[in-house]
């Protein structure tokens, strides 16, 4: 039986043992109890429930040296490898091709000791999303598709019942549910919206799941599931999409979006007047009860605590004569809670944020014009950063991209 890691902890996965008809008629392997990895979480969330927490290094990590053999600047202690290239076979015994503009990603352990890195593809000539397995030595044993006959999916999010959510990137864009081990086909789940997807994070407590929109006056959402699967995870086929409304003392109220699947025709950010726009929502994350995102066009990660139904803003490149980190794009947080951000165009860094707000660079891509650094994700064991630079090639945006792994002390 394998086991699955979403960033909220690792549990039993059952789909393969239902069948076919049962299992996707429910949350796609939304099933199982949720199981804590030793080590592997951080703090314990605002619900309490003590977890064993691995220390963060990131304050620790730096200066960037001098760009290696394939351009990246890496700090002592630390070394990067290219795992994938657009256009070319990941893996020599098998025929398939790594997709080109790599975007979103996330890890999921496997139950012989290694991980699958899952990464969308942000192109307008296959798009969908693939994945690389890797065995316990870290070396890449597989890579297949696990999405397709779908455009511009650009970010998306892990759920704690261990599947893939990858969202497309246009005014008709639906999220689609996917099967990181590429077993079971990916399902479409217009009831979390029909609008320009970037990213989406699940909150494993409540199993509300939150969005972004990539729209110069885009929102941010919320979907209330109507029911959970046995499991008592969020059941994706149906329930509440919701737009959040920010007071000036950043309290949030949610109201019901009337039309979720409204689409270029009926856009969904205009569907409540009153709700808040921001400028361009990137990437979102789940940590401890707050729910991280960024906004583009204002360089801005801001920070919704769930429980206080508050917002704030969590790093503002504005505020810094000298930012360290523009071009927000991409997030994750560390279970030790340290909020990686990686930049489309800036200095093609990710730079973590640690909980004080102090800001670190951690990896740089060098040589790449026009590009950005995308899909940033650790792997289970916190010791290796997964991440791509998009465009590799001048006037290749589609076709091009380059996968990388960093390896070195993250946690300790």
């Amino acid at each position: 039986m394998r086991r699955v890691h979403s960033g909220f902890g690792e549990r039993p996965l059952l789909g393969r043992d239902l069948p076919r008809r049962r299992f996707l008629g429910q949350s796609l392997l939304g099933l199982g109890a949720l199981f804590v990895p030793r080590g592997l979480i951080g703090c314990s969330d605002e619900d309490g429930g003590e977890k064993r927490v691995k220390r963060s290094n990131f304050r620790n990590i730096g200066p960037l040296g001098p760009p290696d053999a394939n351009g990246v600047r890496v700090a002592e202690g630390f070394t990067a490898r290219i795992v994938a290239r657009a256009g070319q076979r990941p893996v020599d015994s098998s025929e398939f091709l790594w997709h080109g503009a790599p975007d979103g990603g996330a890890t999921y352990p496997t139950d012989d000791g290694g991980w699958i890195y899952v990464s969308n593809s942000e192109s307008l000539e296959g798009g969908g999303a693939s994945a690389l397995r890797f065995d316990a030595e870290a070396r890449v044993t597989a890579a297949y598709r696990i999405l397709e006959g779908t455009l511009i999916n650009c970010a998306g999010g892990p759920t704690p019942w261990g599947t893939w959510l990858s969202g497309e990137e246009h005014p008709n864009g639906r999220m689609h549910e996917c099967d990181p081990w590429g077993s079971e086909a990916a399902i479409a789940r217009p009831a979390l919206g029909v609008f320009k997807h970037e990213a989406a994070a699940v909150d494993p407590v409540r199993q509300h799941v939150y969005l972004t929109e990539d729209e110069s006056d885009g929102r941010f959402y919320r979907f209330v599931p109507e029911n959970l699967t046995r499991g008592r995870y969020a059941d994706l086929s149906s329930g509440r999409l919701e737009v959040a409304i920010v007071a000036e003392d950043g309290s949030v109220t949610w109201a019901g979006v009337p039309s979720p699947e409204g689409g270029a025709d009926n856009p969904t950010r205009m569907q409540v007047p009153n709700s808040t726009p921001f400028r361009g929502g990137e990437g979102i994350w789940y940590h401890a009860g707050v729910v991280y995102f960024t906004t583009k066009s204002d360089n801005r990660v801001w920070a919704y605590h769930i429980a206080k139904a508050s917002l704030s803003v969590f790093y503002d490149a504005s505020t810094h004569a000298e930012p360290i980190l523009t071009g927000v794009d991409n997030v994750m947080v560390s279970p030790a809670g340290d909020v990686l951000v990686a930049e489309d165009g800036g200095d093609m860094q990710i730079v973590a944020l640690l909980p004080d707000g102090t800001a670190r660079a951690i990896v740089q891509v060098t040589g790449h014009e026009g590009s950005e650094i995308t899909g940033p994700a650790l792997s289970p064991s916190g010791d290796r950063l997964y991440f791509s630079s998009q465009r590799t090639e001048a006037g290749n945006f589609f076709g091009s991209g380059i996968t990388y792994e960093l390896m070195g002390p993250f946690l300790l």
